[in-house]
């Protein structure tokens, strides 16, 4: 059974002029690596889908009613015959989703790196089951939005190379456009290049990206990212008469941004961008995008998270998330003008404690694997109250399949805790817990044999290859088959210990949290914990069992 404790997502009180309290809730509302948000609203339910990259299962689908507590649906692409990741790196894979809903089906955009391209798949039920992809040769280019106009036409838009694929300055990109048949899902009609560049060629604006499209009132709109993932990111708009254009942009963009805050403010939010527009039934819009929240300069381990901020119209018509050096607020009055005391779901936001004691047959939506599961390495049945992993060769700084079982890293003040059952045969089996960025920059908490005895080590990725550097070994004063281990983040530093009875720690290494920010490895994801286990030996089956896995969040 997955058990939970959730603090109050209401975290502020603002006063109106006639003394009453307004409730406002917490951002990022999806804390934790989930970035390129898309939302839609199908009568009073929010739907909102994220990139997930290489990991498995992929496109996690959140539902909502109120635009701030979100429950975890599952994941539009949950089978092996939908999704291949095998071979693709941790920073590829399932890129910048979009979800819509047209006469009674669901529908997802998405471009595959690393492998077949763009796709889109199908559902009655956000929920799913999601339908095999429908492959789009057709586009060339990534970030497909899927746009319904009220004449039951449909679109799609998407980013593509610059015109006659001759680009002018490193990053000049373009928005392009084609028709879709969305009865058979093919594409129809010639490419339309609607944007070159981007907002203001003559700044040789780069990596003009993420479109969406919209039809309000007697404008279309295109929404479109701009200047890079980084601290740069921000979101501009342009509108036409017609859906084919020309589009021009607002004067006053960008519409969403903090570069052009101080960089040594107190607590701040950056690289905002790659929005996506929603109404309320209200007659209300907002906007949910990805941001990030460094805990020293530069520095984020939690990657691109969800953000959540209220749309204002000016006067001639434009959408605007955040005027020039306005900036991004962690609180807003919530959308309803009501506390929001969750949904009984596991929150995503705010501080909570997450404890899995691994009762159930099923693996919570939660957890995610590295990459397609190929293989049965993994059992939740054989012994119950307990996941127990197989350790194989396949390791994390590969591009397969690890044993490996993820939890994203949603705070910068974190403990997370798990209690393994192991006994290894050789000094080649590993088993316990890490903290993973990418194949080349992580850190893990194990227990092995070393001369025959056993032992805690705490590895770092070496950066060559497959191999591990090893920083700290504690001899254990006795063979005891359970033992726990411990991972705890405060701001830049990791902690790593472990214990025999859940009460006495034992540190055993600290380190620089900040190898595995996004400043210093790189790439498009956030932390994800894991419980691992590897060997070199291919001739004999070894197993780990984990009894309970727990994460607590500030």
């Amino acid at each position: 059974m997955t058990k939970w404790l959730l603090l109050p997502l209401v975290i502020g009180f603002g006063m109106q002029a006639a003394g009453q309290s307004v409730p406002k809730y917490n951002n990022p509302i999806l804390a934790g690596f989930y970035p390129d948000p898309s939302i839609c609203r199908v009568d009073s339910n929010y739907y909102l889908v994220n990139s997930s990259f290489a990991y498995y299962p992929g496109l996690p689908v959140f539902q909502s009613t109120d635009l701030v507590s979100w429950k975890l649906l599952g994941h539009a692409m949950d089978r092996p015959g939908q999704l291949n990741t095998i071979g693709v790196h941790v920073s590829e894979g399932l890129f910048a989703p979009t979800i819509r809903y047209h006469k009674g089906v669901y529908y997802i955009v998405c471009t595959l790196i690393g492998k077949k391209g763009n796709f889109v798949i199908t559902a009655k039920n956000a929920a799913g089951p999601w339908s095999d992809p429908v492959w789009l040769p057709g586009i060339n280019g990534i970030d497909p939005s899927l746009f319904f106009d009220n004449n039951d036409s449909a679109y799609i838009v998407y980013n593509s190379v610059a015109p006659d694929n001759n680009p002018l300055w490193n990053g000049h990109r373009s928005i392009r456009m084609r028709g879709f048949n969305y009865h058979s899902l093919q594409l129809s009609g010639k490419e339309e290049l609607i944007v070159n560049g981007g907002a203001d060629i003559r700044q040789k604006p780069v990596w003009v990206e993420g479109p969406h499209l919209y039809h309000i009132n007697e404008w279309y709109y295109l929404m479109c990212a701009e200047g890079g993932t980084g601290d740069r990111h921000s979101e501009v708009v342009f509108r036409s008469k017609a859906v084919d254009g020309p589009y021009l942009p607002y004067e006053l963009n960008p519409i969403l941004t903090q570069r052009q805050l101080d960089a040594n403010r107190q607590a701040p939010i950056t690289s905002s961008g790659h929005a996506d527009l929603v109404e309320t039934l209200d007659g209300k819009w907002y906007a949910v995008f990805l941001a990030c929240r460094p805990y020293e300069k530069g520095y984020y381990n939690t990657g691109r998270e969800t953000f959540l901020a209220p749309v204002t119209w000016t006067s001639d018509g434009w959408p605007v998330i955040t005027k020039e050096k306005e900036a991004i607020q962690y609180s807003y009055p919530t959308p309803s003008g009501r506390a929001v005391k969750g949904n009984g779901a596991v929150p995503f936001t705010g501080s909570f404690t997450y404890r899995n004691n691994f009762s159930d047959t099923g693996l919570d939506k939660r957890f995610v694997f590295l990459r397609t599961v190929t293989e049965p390495w993994y059992n939740t049945t054989a012994r119950k109250g307990f996941f127990r992993l197989q350790l194989r060769k396949e390791n994390i700084s590969g591009t397969g399949n690890p044993s490996f079982l993820g939890f994203r890293q949603q705070h910068h003040s974190f403990s997370a805790t798990t209690c393994i059952e192991f006994e290894p045969k050789d000094s080649s089996d590993k088993a316990g817990l890490v903290i993973f960025q990418n194949e080349q920059h992580y850190y893990f908490l194990s227990k092995s044999l070393l001369n025959g005895l056993p032992v805690v080590q705490v590895f770092s990725s070496a950066g060559i290859g497959d191999r591990m550097q090893l920083l700290s070994t504690q001899y254990l004063p006795f063979r005891k088959k359970e033992i726990y281990l411990h991972i705890i983040q405060r701001g830049g530093q990791y902690v790593f210990a472990y214990s025999f009875d859940n009460k006495r720690w034992h540190n055993i290494h600290e380190a620089d949290a900040r190898l595995l920010s996004t400043a210093d490895a790189g790439g498009f994801v956030g932390c994800v914990l894991g419980l691992y286990g590897i060997t070199a030996e291919t001739n004999r089956i070894l197993d780990a069992d984990f009894d309970w896995f727990e994460y607590t969040g500030r």
